[in-house]
């Protein structure tokens, strides 16, 4: 099992930064690919970004790709989300996901998912 606890969220407004992080515990992180996905009242929980466990690769949605930034430090068993120029339609719950070995671009394919943070933007 793996446990995944998120902070880091709050209400900014437009065009300000956050950002996120997630710590892991309860397996070998670096035997984990690590990604954030976020879902919006109404809508279809989705993809953000991913990261493999070496950190050597990193995967974004079209919609947040040159504004947002995963990274990690499997040191401190932590993955971070860099959210700059953040947008009203950021508005979402976070959700810091794990996945054995390799990243996907689907959430479905996540096997471990922490509570999630909940960021607001205002325009």
């Amino acid at each position: 099992q793996v446990q995944l606890v998120e902070s880091g969220g709050g209400l900014v407004q437009a065009g300000e930064s956050l950002r996120l992080s997630c710590v892991a515990s309860g397996r070998t992180f670096t035997n984990l690919a690590m990604g954030w996905i976020r879902q919006a009242p109404g809508k279809v929980r989705e993809f953000v970004a991913a990261i493999t466990w070496s950190g050597s690769n990193t995967y974004y949605a079209n919609s947040v790709k040159g504004r947002f930034t995963i990274s990690r430090d499997n040191a401190k068993n932590m993955v971070y989300l860099q959210m700059n120029s953040l947008k009203p339609e950021d508005t979402a719950v976070y959700y810091c996901a794990a996945r054995s070995f390799t990243a996907s671009y689907y959430p479905s394919e996540y096997e471990y998912r922490g509570q999630g943070t909940q960021v607001t933007v205002s325009s």
